[in-house]
């Protein structure tokens, strides 16, 4: 799966401070190379439902043949439970049941992502942080056009109104993305209910010292103590290259 390169990565979910039930679920199969986040839509019935069905899911994908062949798979299997959330929205007599989702895929020397919705994937190289992914919502498409300000954006009322989800269309559509990966590679998946409480720079310094476990406990803590308005997920992955030649250099603690 992946041509030499050693995998480590942590996930983490927290209800939040205020809702009663968490409607966010996460995949953390570092052995596969798949992760993924999920986030129930808040005020749809089932949420929970939707996202859980969403890493069920992933999480029985093969293990890959290429990149190519895992994104295949993993588009099939949330084609599938598009269907399933559609039908059993039509037998409950409900609008719709739906989540976003954010997958992350690594083959050889290449990682690969899919999503709809908010939920976010972040890579941090060279002590950069780049956001992969670009929202399917409301407030997004106003930033894109240029009506709204990113700090606007952060407090507009339809802040969370979603234009892409798992469950909301007869046919999902998935945007995608592929990298090729570097030694001390660095990504963080994530729901809304972390992107909106904790900002780039803040990101940033939770992810420098490259350790996953401690990088998602400090990330959930912090949307945390910034108000924990939703459910929060993050899942932290590494890449290290034991053949980079500069490995020692630059990843001293490895």
């Amino acid at each position: 799966m992946t041509a030499g390169l050693l995998w480590t990565s942590a996930a983490r979910t927290d209800i939040g401070r205020v809702r009663a039930l968490n409607e966010d679920a996460c995949l953390d199969l570092p052995q596969l190379g798949l992760w993924a986040v999920a986030d129930g839509m808040g005020g749809h019935t089932a949420g929970d439902l939707a996202s859980g069905m969403i890493v069920r899911a992933l999480g029985t994908l093969p293990a890959p043949g290429s990149l190519a062949v895992f994104s295949g798979a993993a588009r099939g299997a949330l084609q599938t439970v598009n269907r399933e959330l559609r039908d059993e929205a039509a037998r409950r007599g409900v609008r719709m049941i739906g989540s976003t989702v954010a997958v992350l895929m690594a083959s050889g020397r290449e990682c690969g992502w899919l999503w709809a919705g908010d939920s976010r994937i972040y890579l941090y190289r060279d002590a950069r942080l780049e956001s992969l992914t670009i929202d399917h919502s409301y407030v997004a498409e106003l930033q894109a056009q240029g009506h709204l300000s990113a700090e606007a954006a952060r407090h507009h009322p339809s802040q969370h109104l979603i234009t892409r989800a798992v469950g909301a269309a007869d046919w999902l559509q998935l945007d995608e993305g592929r990298i090729a990966l570097h030694d001390g590679d660095l990504f963080l998946l994530c729901s809304d209910g972390l992107s909106n409480e904790v900002q780039a720079p803040e990101i940033a310094r939770a992810l420098a010292d490259g350790d996953c476990q401690r990088a998602t406990d400090t990330l959930v803590d912090m949307a945390l103590q910034a108000g924990g308005h939703d459910n929060i997920t993050a899942v932290v992955v590494r890449v290290d290259d034991p053949g980079a030649a500069d490995h020692t250099l630059v990843n001293p603690a490895v």
